[in-house]
C-alpha cells in the first residue's frame, strides 16, 4: 500500500496519541503505532492496553488499503526533523518494510504485523450510556478535579476522576482524603442517571485534546467497564476504574458559620511566603482570624525560622485558629479562577469549605473542601 501526507499533519496527528504509549510495554508490539489504511482514511492507533486512542487523518492520494503497525519512536523522531513537506509511505506488507521518501532522501523501517496488535474492547450496547458534553465544560471539569486525584494502591477508586451523569446536572469530583473538589454543571443533562470513574491518565490525555480550538462537542459513551471519548478527528478508548466511588456528599459539611471572603491572589502569595518557613515534615501553617483581619504564620522549630503576616479580608464569625497543609491549600487557591475566595469553617477540626467569590458561568458550581491539621 502506498500513500502521500504531509509531514507536519502526520507529526501533529501521531504526538497527540503518543502520550498513551507506556515506556514499560508489556507487549513489544504495543510500541508501534497501528496504521489502517483505506481509499479515504488513515487511522492510526495507540494503545497500553489500559487506554486506546485514535486519531483519523483525510486522505486523497492513496495506492492501495491494509493494515501495519510501525515504531512510534522512530517515526516521531524522524518527522520532527523534517520542515513541512511530502511524505510517500511505500509499505510492503508482505515483507512488514515500510520505505518512506521525501524530497531528498529514502528511510526504510520495519514494521510488524497488525493482526499482534491487540483490538480495544466494544461497548456492550444492552449497557451503553450515551451524552454530549460541550469541549469546554468537560475540559473545566477535568482542570478543576483532577490535581485532587488520589494516587492510593489500596483504594484504587480515589485514583480518578468520578462522573455522574443525572437528569439535573452532571457531576465531576475528585479526593485524595486530605482534599475533595466536586464540580458541577446544571446545564448538562442525561436522559438517565449514571456514573463511572475516569482513570488518571487519560483524564490529562483528555484534557490535552479537548483543549484543541477546534474541538466544540465531545460525544461520551460508556458501560459498566470502558468509557469512548469522540471528537473530531480523535476518539479515546479506555478501562473505567473498578470499584464504587466512596459517598463524597457526606463529607461536606452544611453547618459553616465562620466565613472569610479575601483577595485571591494576595492570600496565594502571602500563603507561598509563609510555607517557606513551616516545618518541612508537616507543611503546616496556622490561620488565626479575627476582626476582619487574618494572621498567617509558620514556623520550623528545627531550624529556627518563623513568619507571619497580616491581610485584611472580610470575615464573619467567631474567632478562629484553624492550621492546613500549606501544599494542599495552595493547590486549591490556584486551581480557583475567581478574584476572590471564600471559605467557609466551623470549627478548627471539621473540614474547611473553599468556594469562588463569583461564577464565570451562573450553572456552574464548584466545592473545594480541605481537611485541617492539628495544632499545638
Amino acid at each position: 500500500m502506498k500513500f502521500v501526507i504531509s509531514s507536519q499533519d502526520l507529526l501533529n496527528h501521531l504526538q497527540g496519541i503518543s502520550k498513551v504509549i507506556s515506556s514499560k510495554n508489556t507487549l513489544p508490539i504495543l510500541d508501534n503505532f497501528l496504521f489502517n489504511l483505506s481509499e479515504t482514511e488513515l487511522v492510526v492507533t495507540a494503545s497500553d492496553l489500559e487506554t486506546t486512542l485514535v486519531t483519523r487523518i483525510e486522505m486523497s492520494n492513496v495506492d492501495g488499503s491494509g493494515s501495519v503497525a510501525l515504531p512510534a519512536k522512530i517515526l516521531i523522531d524522524t518527522l520532527s526533523t523534517f520542515p513541512e513537506q511530502p511524505l510517500t509511505f511505500d509499505i510492503d506488507l508482505d515483507e512488514l518494510k515500510a520505505d518512506i521518501y521525501s524530497e531528498n532522501g529514502k528511510y526504510s523501517i520495519p514494521g510488524a504485523m497488525a493482526d499482534d496488535y491487540p483490538m480495544y474492547p466494544e461497548l456492550k450496547a444492552e449497557e451503553k450510556n450515551t451524552s454530549s458534553i460541550p469541549a469546554e465544560a468537560l475540559l473545566t471539569g477535568i482542570n478543576s478535579t483532577l490535581f485532587a486525584t488520589g494516587d492510593d494502591e489500596l483504594r484504587p477508586v480515589m485514583n480518578g476522576i468520578f462522573m455522574e451523569f443525572s437528569t439535573e446536572k452532571l457531576t465531576f469530583v475528585a479526593s485524595d482524603a486530605h482534599k475533595l473538589v466536586r464540580y458541577r454543571r446544571t446545564d448538562i443533562v442525561s436522559d438517565k442517571d449514571s456514573s463511572f470513574i475516569l482513570p488518571k491518565k487519560p483524564a490529562a490525555i483528555l484534557k490535552t485534546l479537548v483543549g484543541k480550538k477546534d474541538v466544540v462537542n465531545v460525544n461520551v459513551e460508556f458501560d459498566d467497564k470502558n468509557a469512548v471519548f469522540t471528537m473530531n478527528s480523535y476518539t479515546l478508548i479506555c478501562r473505567q476504574v473498578e470499584g464504587k466511588y466512596p459517598n463524597y456528599e457526606s463529607v461536606i459539611p452544611s453547618d459553616n458559620p465562620n466565613v472569610m471572603t479575601i483577595d485571591r491572589v494576595n492570600f496565594s502569595q502571602t500563603l507561598k511566603r509563609i510555607s517557606v518557613f513551616s516545618s518541612q515534615a508537616s507543611n503546616l501553617v496556622r490561620f488565626k482570624l479575627e476582626n476582619n483581619q487574618i494572621t498567617v504564620s509558620g514556623q520550623d522549630i528545627d531550624f529556627s525560622i518563623s513568619a507571619f503576616e497580616k491581610l485584611n479580608c472580610q470575615y464573619d464569625g467567631e474567632d478562629l485558629e484553624i492550621g492546613f497543609k500549606s501544599s494542599f491549600l495552595a493547590e486549591i487557591i490556584n486551581n480557583l479562577q475567581s478574584p476572590d475566595v471564600k471559605v467557609e469553617m466551623s470549627d478548627p477540626g471539621r473540614a474547611a469549605i473553599i468556594l469562588p467569590s463569583e461564577k464565570s458561568n451562573e450553572s456552574e458550581d464548584t466545592l473545594m473542601l480541605l481537611m485541617p491539621m492539628m495544632i499545638n
